[in-house]
């Protein structure tokens, strides 16, 4: 067994031992539940773990909210095959109700297309009256000083989601971050870290790159630094996921981190709790 597998093995140890912790002390009095030794500090992260909804595009919006919950996560952000981007008022209220119903909060919602100026009035409606704090957004250049406009008088965060290799405009945080650091703060980065490494970028450097204009993370591991490389359960790949979770933490980032899982698009549930404990394992040895 190679060092990696041993480390790996040991995060998803701990990551079934922090679940176990959490249904024996919802079982005891707070006198019975297990003390952190004196002198022992561990680390909190600031930020929540979600799920991107392209994750289960596969899949209706009850699955979706089923298989959410199922995997030990509370936050969604919906792609639009979840909650289609020309829905009505009283759609876009039903289904954010049964979103509260299923137990989970949906806090975005993207990527979201922002080419011209009817796709940014829309993307920004839509957000508004689905309560979404912020868009996952692919705009074109020209649209950034509309887009500007908009985050001023709805208060809403656009983050931008680079796309990697075969994205012409924003195929890395570098490239975006340099396009919009004249505009509004609250316009910043969606960086899907799988998409930067396939590019040939360090994936923690981009992130700190990003400072106060990383908005939302999509995490996910790939089988190599290329083009090439493919989907991988979280863990697997090559992308250093333990130093890229002490980054943010580094960082005090405190938005979210939502799966991407876009391996298996027909049976994805096996691969996407195998990336969800393999994080949680991580975040665990960081609190041990």
């Amino acid at each position: 067994m190679t060092n990696k597998e041993q480390s790996r093995r040991k995060l998803l140890q701990l990551a079934g031992a922090g679940a176990a912790a959490t249904l024996i002390g919802a079982q005891s009095s707070p006198g019975q539940r297990r003390q952190r030794p004196a002198g022992r500090r561990g680390i909190e992260p600031l930020f929540q773990l979600g799920l991107a909804s392209y994750t289960l595009r596969q899949f209706s919006l009850d699955e979706t909210l089923a298989m959410t919950g199922k995997v030990g996560l509370k936050y969604i952000c919906f792609k639009s095959m979840h909650l289609e981007l020309d829905s009505t008022p009283s759609q876009i209220k039903t289904v954010v109700a049964k979103v509260g119903e299923a137990g989970l909060t949906l806090y975005g919602g993207g990527v979201i297309s922002m080419k011209n100026e009817k796709q940014v009035n829309q993307a920004f409606d839509y957000a508004k009256a689905a309560g979404m704090k912020v868009i996952i957004a692919a705009p074109s250049p020209e649209m950034l000083p509309l887009i500007d406009k908009k985050v001023g008088q709805y208060d809403i965060r656009v983050a931008i989601h680079n796309h990697g290799p075969g994205d012409k405009l924003f195929p890395t945080p570098a490239v975006a971050l340099e396009r919009i650091k004249d505009l509004d703060k609250r316009i910043g980065m969606c960086h899907d870290i799988g998409h930067t490494k396939r590019y040939g970028a360090d994936p923690i450097a981009e992130t700190e790159l990003c400072g106060d204009r990383l908005h939302d993370v999509h995490i996910k591991d790939v089988s190599g630094a290329t083009k090439e490389g493919k989907a991988v359960e979280v863990g697997r790949g090559v992308i250093d996921i333990p130093r890229f979770i002490r980054t943010l933490v580094r960082m005090k980032y405190a938005g979210m981190v939502s799966f991407e899982y876009e391996k298996d698009a027909k049976d994805p549930l096996a691969g996407l709790a195998e990336s969800v404990g393999y994080v949680k394992g991580v975040i665990a040895a960081l609190r041990a």
